[in-house]
């Protein structure tokens, strides 16, 4: 998993901690950004350490030539920085100097003062010594000592209970920090701020930014070479041998500075007639070689020991020469132009009168020990400087090379991202980054846990929530998945995830005759005939709800049928209703509810019974009276669990008794349909 860069930043900071040193940091992550981060926070850990260790040398020495350690580190610097810094601020607290320090001698530098010098403020011993001689004392108002001094009141005075910053508001105090620096939550603290970790630095392309407290600086990424120093700008310098005392010329040799390298000249001046080689011995000038011919016509030119001698020329020629074809001079030899190669391999001829030198080719220098040409490797001569990532060295050249990821410029030297995705290496998407490609697939699909490059179906169906995707079952398809419905009864839901009752009363689709009553159950429909009995007629208010069906028959006496008026039974209903197979069952669930209307006798003087009389099956349901909104109710229950699809009628009885005797009666006739499937 890739780490954040808060986890990066912390591992920095905890191997400074522990060890006290960068040089060695493991590396948590192949993310070019988390090594920076981590790099980054680690030296800006060792630098709070190393000028916290400064101020505290400082506060416990009162100097800070003695502290012994390296002091060419970067370290060793931020410690002597800090320490000199915090002997200042005592210094002017001391002197009952101001503790603002001058903004020029830095801003970290200006921290450190200013802590050094409240710090002494605070520890000033005021108390008076018995043995001092008392004056009189002189009575004081608050007046006067307010003209006296007018920051008497002044809550930031000498820096106030602030780190950094402090302004009176007259009744309280506001704290704030320098630039570079945030304020802690407890709103006096203040904190340094990292602007390498918020990306505030301006830090360009080949640096590095590295934070110190209250700003941050920019180094250079690679280095700059053999002979070669960075500055404090990030600019390369040639580093002068001679001056420093690092060159490594003999005694009897002057040292001369050189571009990234130096050369040692003899001390000892040849005479006239003779010059010095590299080792500095002193070798004869042949005269008679040169270009200009010392003699006249007609005489040869004798070479002596710092100079030469001229003589009539004679018959015989001397080495590297030969008679003309006429036989009156001798002219020179070219040796370069046999075929026997007189210099050999890595070298070139070079041609002169009576001789011939050999030059190395480019690419090779002379090795003054073999005398022989040897190749330059260019690579570790100029480390960093020749190509962008890798060199590789040739005989008499090189060539660069570049990483994984990278191709070579048109320059031969720089390296440019390589653009892996033009090449589809990825079975679905592809993401060119920076020296490498991310592959990513598209919705429903993952990347292959083994090669990291191939996308595979993700089985939404049999993911630990597939269970809960669809309502009833879960189809997988490439990418996706698609719901499914019974086939009977229901269809899909605009949501293509729910299934929704098809009401086939509504809809018309049903096959019950004209004499036949459809109603809608989960799942289906049921054709019901439901006729009301002698003495009996449908009422015209036939409720329909949701998920029930109500037909009422209210009594409809002939004239003068005592029987019938004086039957107790007023109303016959019946009621359809459709209900789920409760899966885990658990407690009694409420079904239906029997509002029962209050006769117009007085209701105190009338009790009213509720009873099943008929169809309760397994005793899976009861009824209950309760009081509800000043009515009484009686409340159905399943009691049982009923495992679909099961058809019952319930006979409901509810009976307003009043003096032992019934005087009304309410019959519900309550067909109940359990369906298998509920959504």
């Amino acid at each position: 998993a890739e780490l954040s860069v808060e986890e990066c930043c912390d591992k920095g900071v905890e191997w400074a901690s522990q060890n006290r040193i960068c040089s060695s940091l493991p590396l948590i992550s192949e993310s070019r950004e988390c090594s920076m981060t981590q790099e980054q926070c680690c030296h800006s850990q060792l630098e709070k350490q190393y000028c916290s260790d400064g101020t505290e040398f400082a506060n416990t020495h009162e100097e800070c030539d003695s502290h012994e350690g390296d002091n060419s580190t970067c370290e060793a610097e931020y410690f002597k920085v800090c320490c000199h810094c915090c002997l200042l601020g005592k210094a002017a607290q001391i002197q009952e100097q101001s503790c603002e320090p001058n903004p020029k001698i830095g801003y970290q530098c200006g921290i450190v003062f200013k802590a050094c010098c409240a710090k002494g403020q605070e520890g000033l011993d005021v108390s008076i010594r018995d043995d001092a001689p008392k004056k009189e004392q002189v009575e004081i108002s608050k007046e006067e000592l307010d003209q006296e001094d007018p920051y008497l009141h002044d809550g930031c005075r000498g820096g106030g209970p602030c780190s950094q910053q402090c302004r009176d508001t007259g009744s309280s105090y506001v704290c704030s920090c320098f630039v570079g620096y945030q304020l802690q939550p407890d709103g006096v603290n203040c904190e340094d701020i990292n602007e390498c970790i918020t990306g505030t630095h301006s830090c360009g392309i080949g640096q590095t930014c590295v934070n110190t407290l209250g700003s941050f600086r920019c180094q250079r990424d690679t280095s700059c070479g053999t002979g070669y120093e960075l500055t404090d700008d990030s600019r390369c310098k040639d580093i002068d041998e001679c001056e420093t005392g690092t060159h490594n010329c003999p005694p009897d040799f002057i040292c001369q500075n050189t571009p990234g390298s130096f050369r040692c000249r003899p001390k000892l001046q040849c005479m006239s007639g003779f010059i010095q080689d590299a080792l500095g011995n002193c070798i004869d000038i042949n005269e008679c070689l040169s270009t200009n011919m010392p003699c006249p016509a007609g005489q040869m030119c004798i070479n002596t020991d710092g100079s030469y001698t001229c003589q009539r020329i004679t018959p015989s020629c001397g080495r590297g020469y030969h008679l003309n074809e006429d036989g009156t001079r001798c002219v020179d030899v070219d040796e370069c132009s046999s075929s026997n190669q007189p210099c050999g391999e890595g070298h070139v001829c070079i041609n002169a009168p009576g001789n011939y030198r050999c030059e190395c080719k480019s690419g090779y220098s002379f090795d003054v020990i073999s005398r022989t040409c040897i190749d330059i490797n260019e690579c570790r001569r100029y480390p960093g400087r020749l190509c962008a990532h890798k060199c590789e060295n040739t005989p008499g050249s090189y060539y660069c090379t570049c990483t994984m990821g990278f191709k070579l410029s048109a320059d031969g030297r720089s390296c440019e991202d390589l653009n892996e995705c033009e090449s589809s290496p990825c079975s679905q998407e592809c993401a060119n980054v920076y020296g490498s490609y991310q592959c990513y697939c598209r919705r429903g699909f993952q990347l292959s846990d083994i090669d990291g490059i191939s996308c595979e179906d993700i089985d939404e169906c049999a993911l630990p929530t597939g269970g809960h995707i669809c309502s009833f079952r879960c189809i997988n398809t490439p990418g996706s998945f698609q719901c499914t419905c019974p086939s009977f009864g229901y269809r899909l839901a605009p949501n293509a995830r729910n299934c929704q009752d098809i009401d086939e009363c509504v809809a018309q689709s049903h096959n019950c005759s004209s004499n036949e009553t459809c109603f809608n159950i989960q799942g289906g429909f049921r054709c019901l005939s439901l006729e009301c009995p002698e003495n009996y007629r449908k009422s015209g208010d036939t409720v329909r709800l949701e998920k029930t069906d109500t037909i009422r028959c209210i009594k409809s006496c002939r004239p003068n049928d005592v029987n019938c008026v004086l039957d107790p039974v007023h109303t016959i209903s019946h009621t359809v209703i459709s209900l789920p197979t409760f899966r885990e069952f658990t407690r009694p669930e409420e079904i239906i509810f029997l509002r029962a209307i209050t006769p117009t006798y007085p209701a105190n003087q009338a009790d009213i019974i509720f009873d099943i009389t008929e169809g309760n099956l397994r005793d899976s349901f009861d009824i209950i009276k309760r009081y509800m909104d000043g009515m009484t109710v009686g409340v159905v229950r399943q009691v049982r669990p009923i495992v679909g699809p099961f058809h019952a009628v319930l006979k409901l009885e509810m009976n307003y008794v009043m003096g032992g005797v019934v005087s009304h009666r309410n019959i519900v006739n309550v067909h109940i349909f359990v369906s298998e499937y509920w959504f």
